[in-house]
This record gives structure tokens, sequence and C-alpha cells, in this order.
């Protein structure tokens, strides 16, 4: 892969942050109260701007009385110098506080967001052949799903795998995501017409540790990037049954007085997975009706507190999965919008065996040959031989399990087997559970 994130820029001033001016000095004097601060040192790691710039906000913020300083050792260095909020500054920062908790880092200005995710657009990252194979080694997978998921993972279009359960469209997923091995810049907070938006999410944004650089690269290029942002892998947003329509929108805190990002945003220049898809509450033709615009423009649209509406990136490859038909779920024009359907159906004899002796590799279990010679030849014919990916996975936990019940050593057997297939199927009738 030969992508290369650009770097956001750190601002050089104050007003390269693109902040409102009484916003930025509300933050600073919030931040100094909440966090007792009293040196631009920490300020500046506080609100992740350079210390020039947060000297910059102090003094001006000093020039309305609502700072004064308190000295230091070295009078001549205004890094060792200290401050104090004055009775003005405080009341100030109460006020404010009073209208938003919001404080800390300085928000990134919603365009300047807008042109950092088209420099590090999903839309741009090329996924060769030999990255997709070594992300889906897991896998037992043929030349003809290849082709098919190859232009599907270089394309910005939708793509949804359907087919029977149990046989790999959630690993196929993921395996898609694990091909994107390139890492983006996601701000912490982003702003929009004075309203804070928080965007990063330990939960869904993977860190990159930033020790480690060249000391020599960062003297060329002075304070790297802008600190206002993180860098993390692209990001992975997986949903399943619990998936409600409220998710995809801006989620505002009445105590904070902040927005929470909606899942779509969080997920930007990163991979959406709807998962299980049919069983949301929420019925999926809704779901991609809600999308049909975003997906095709790149954009999308969300809503303030007032009411207010503005656009913000869509920048995410949108994947589905389900157990279900197709053409059950969505009507004709969005199964037209979803470009790329891939059916993952059952493996036949040869994969199924080639799965069995993976899935064997991974276990603390000797493979034996006559256990799966007696699957083949006595067990799948009463079921038609409809082989199935996740079948070895359960039969060999089974067998362990039992192991385990008789305190003996994790083995496969003949009689083992036979016991573990009991529960891989049900017993079709009206007089059963």
């Amino acid at each position: 892969m030969t992508f290369k994130t650009p770097m956001p820029e750190p601002p050089k001033t104050m007003a390269e942050l693109g902040i409102d001016t009484t916003l930025l000095r509300e933050i600073l004097l919030k931040t100094m109260l909440r966090r007792n601060l009293d040196n631009v040192i920490t300020i500046a790691r506080a609100m992740r701007i350079s210390v020039p710039i947060a000297q910059e906000l102090i003094e001006l913020t000093r020039a309305f009385n609502m700072l004064e300083t308190l000295g230091a050792s070295r009078f001549e260095d205004p890094k060792q110098l200290r401050y104090k909020l004055t009775d003005s500054g405080r009341q100030t920062a109460l006020d404010a506080l009073a209208q938003s908790e919001y404080y800390g880092a300085v928000p990134v200005p919603l365009e300047d967001y807008k042109a950092q995710v088209a420099a590090q657009s999903i839309r741009d990252v090329a996924v060769p052949r030999e990255a997709l194979e070594s992300s889906m080694e897991h896998l037992i997978l043929n030349d003809h799903m290849f082709k098919q998921l190859g232009p599907a993972v270089n394309s910005p279009r939708s793509v949804l795998f359907y087919g029977p359960p149990g046989n790999g469209k959630s690993s196929i997923a993921d395996g898609i995501r694990n091909a994107y091995t390139d890492n983006i810049y996601v701000p912490e907070f982003i702003e929009y017409g004075g309203n804070v938006i928080s965007l990063y999410d330990p939960l869904i944004h993977t860190k990159i540790e930033e020790e480690a650089q060249d000391k020599n690269a960062l003297r060329l290029t002075g304070s790297g990037h802008d600190k206002r942002y993180i860098l993390c892998q692209r990001p992975t947003v997986i949903t399943g049954g619990e998936l409600t329509m409220d998710m995809l929108d801006l989620n505002f805190n009445p105590v904070s007085r902040t927005y929470q990002a909606p899942l779509q945003l969080k997920s930007s220049g990163g991979v959406f997975i709807v998962d299980d898809l049919g069983r949301q509450s929420t019925p999926p033709q809704t779901l991609i009706n809600r999308w049909i615009v975003p997906m095709e423009s790149g954009f999308d649209i969300l809503t303030l507190q007032s009411g207010q509406k503005f656009t913000v990136p869509f920048d995410t490859k949108v994947m589905f999965s389900t157990n279900f038909a197709p053409n059950k779920i969505f009507d004709a024009a969005a199964l037209r919008r979803v470009h790329y359907k891939i059916f993952v159906g059952n493996p036949d004899r040869d994969e199924y065996i080639k799965i069995f002796a993976l899935t064997v590799s991974q276990y603390p279990i000797e493979f034996k040959e006559e256990v799966l010679s007696h699957l083949l030849v006595n067990l799948y014919p009463k079921v038609d031989n409809e082989y199935a990916a996740y079948h070895p996975k359960f039969l060999i936990e089974q067998m362990i399990s039992a192991c385990r019940y008789e305190g003996i050593k994790p083995q496969m057997t003949v009689g083992l087997v036979d016991r573990a297939w009991e529960h891989l199927f049900i017993v079709d009738g009206e007089n059963t559970l």
C-alpha cells in the first residue's frame, strides 16, 4: 500500500487556529480553573496548542484584566512566568462553565477537518491483491471470491455480503478492514458555529504512539503535526442488532452542552460494518434510505439542537452483512445503490476439508484423519452434505469440552465427534423444542 497520509500542519498563530477569539479565551480560563494550571507550558499541553500560541492567548487575556502575572525566578523567560485568574477572569470562567462544561483541547474548525478528511480519504487508498490475501490468510477463500472482493475493496462504493449463516461473511468484512494498514489523523474535537463536537473515541480509534519519531525529522519539520489531532489506525465501527437510528445522529449532552459525533462520522477514513443486517429494530430499508445520499455524495447532513443543519464528510467504507435474502429486506432502488453484492455460500467438500484442517491447527488437539473421514462418509450424508464453515470450530470445541468433563487430554475420536454432532442440529418435528 503506497498511500501516505498528509500531516496536518501546526498553526503558527492564534488566528490560524480558526476559532473565535472569545471561545478561545473562555476555553483558556475554564481550563486553567478546572485543571489548576498556572504556566504557559502546561496550558499549551492541555489545550493542544504550541507554547507561542498559548503565550499569545495569555497576553490577549491579560489585556482584558482576566489574568495576572505572579512572577518567576527567571523573569526574563516568559515560559517561567506563572499566571493566576483575576476576580474578573474567575467570574468569566464560571459564567462560561455555566454555559458549557467544555474545556481542554482547542477544537478543529469543521472546514479544516473537511480538508484533512479529503487529504486522507479511504477512497484514495489502493489495496493490491497481495495485501488483501495477506489480511485473509486465516480464511479459506477461492480465487473467484478474491476476484469479487478485489474490485469491491478498491471502490468507494458500499458492499453487501449475503448468504447462509456461519460461512465467514463477518470475517471477510473484518479481513477487508485489516487490509488497510496505514494511519490517519483524527481530531479530538471539531467545532461548527461555536458548537463543539467530540469526535475521537478510544473505543473506535486506536492511537499510534509517536514517541519513536526520528528526532532529526522533528528538527526539520519543526513541532511536528497539529497536536489537536491524534494519529490513529484507520477506524472500524462494527454494529449488529443493537444499531438504532439515533446512533446516526448528533447526541447532545445537556450538562457539558457539547455534542457526541454519530458513528458514521467517527468512522471517517475507515470502515463501517453493519453485521446481522435485518436483526435491528430499525428495518434495513429505513437504514439504507438514511444513507443513500451520503454513500453516493460523500457528505452527510447533521442537525443541531437549534434545528440548524450542516454538512460533514461521509468518508467511510460501508459493508453490510446479512443472512436474509437481499430482495426480502431491500427494494429494487436500494439494491441498485449497493454496488457490490457478494454471495458467501456454503463451502464444498474440498473447501470444508481445508477449513477443518486449518481450524484444528488453532487448537491444542491432534488431527485424526479417521474422525474427518467419519464426518464426511457417515454424518454429513444425513444432512444432504450441507457443509458450513463454522462447523469445524463448533465440533472441535465440543470435543475439547467433553474431554474436560471426562478429565482426559483434549483429543479427537469418532465417539467424541458423534457426541458433538448431536448439538450441531436440532430434530425437526412438532414435539421438539
